[in-house]
């Protein structure tokens, strides 16, 4: 899930010991969206998997950030453990009752607290076993734009630089960018300061510093920067039907680069 961020700025830097609770968290993030992706075949029911999310996170005595979450741009809490978007849909996917069909992209975002501390992830696939060209070209730009914005982030380099090399793989494959909702500092709580746009300028932000947690998330509509709102107050689709795409990792800021925190364990 993304966020325009609302309130009084709030940047945190954390602790070794509150890093070490963070990758805590992104390990059951992670782990949780491999369960999900591996339980969404063809059938799926979109509940089920919301379930099936929420029975893993108390399992593991963590908590939602989703349940509860009531910002200005969503209508009422969210009331659900995990966002799941479906083909058109992008953002903020409510999960409903609909069973996956062959050949559908399906986006899964998940943020949990434990500890203390949050993590956010996001991935996109494709449904059984058909492979269309299209969408499996537009998620991997996304997950290429996730590992360029990766690699620019480290102490000393700006908000600027990060954007403007997740952009750059985006606008060079040949998608429009939109800059309404992107990535988002992360900590104590899900949604926090900087605000990390999918494109910008170099050498310009907030300059980046040991301790900070991010979550960097490209995402993509095929042919248009066009967003609409689901008529359930939440799920953000293309405004022309066109397919979308979303990658998504938190990263904590180290002396030497940056560290993924919800990277699974077998890749």
């Amino acid at each position: 899930m993304v966020s325009n961020l609302e309130g009084p700025p709030l940047i945190e830097i954390l602790n070794p010991a509150e890093i070490a609770r963070a990758r805590e968290t992104g390990a059951l993030v992670a782990g949780i969206l491999q369960a999900m992706k591996g339980r969404a075949t063809v059938g799926t029911n979109l509940l089920d998997i919301n379930r099936w999310t929420g029975e893993m996170i108390i399992a593991a005595g963590a908590s939602s950030c989703y349940i509860d979450y009531e910002p200005s741009f969503g209508r009422g809490p969210f009331g659900h453990y995990i966002c799941t978007a479906v083909n058109d849909a992008v953002l903020h996917g409510k999960p409903s009752d609909y069973a996956l069909a062959d050949g559908d992209l399906l986006t899964l975002d998940l943020a949990v607290a434990k500890g203390g501390v949050a993590a956010d992830s996001a991935i996109s696939f494709v449904v059984g076993d058909s492979r269309p060209l299209e969408s499996l070209t537009m998620i991997n730009a996304t997950e290429r734009a996730l590992q360029a914005g990766i690699a620019a982030a480290g102490p000393g380099a700006r908000i600027g630089d990060i954007s403007h090399a997740i952009g750059s793989v985006l606008s060079e494959a040949g998608y429009p960018i939109n800059t309404q909702f992107g990535g988002h500092g992360i900590g104590s709580t899900m949604h926090q300061d900087p605000h990390v746009p999918n494109t910008g300028r170099p050498g310009r932000g907030y300059t980046l510093r040991p301790g900070l947690l991010l979550a960097l998330e490209p995402w993509v509509m095929a042919d248009t920067a066009e967003l609409v709102t689901d008529p359930d107050g939440w799920t953000l689709r293309s405004a022309t039907g066109c397919r979308t795409a979303h990658s998504e990792h938190t990263i904590a800021i180290t002396e030497d680069g940056a560290e993924i925190l919800t990277l699974p364990t077998q890749q």
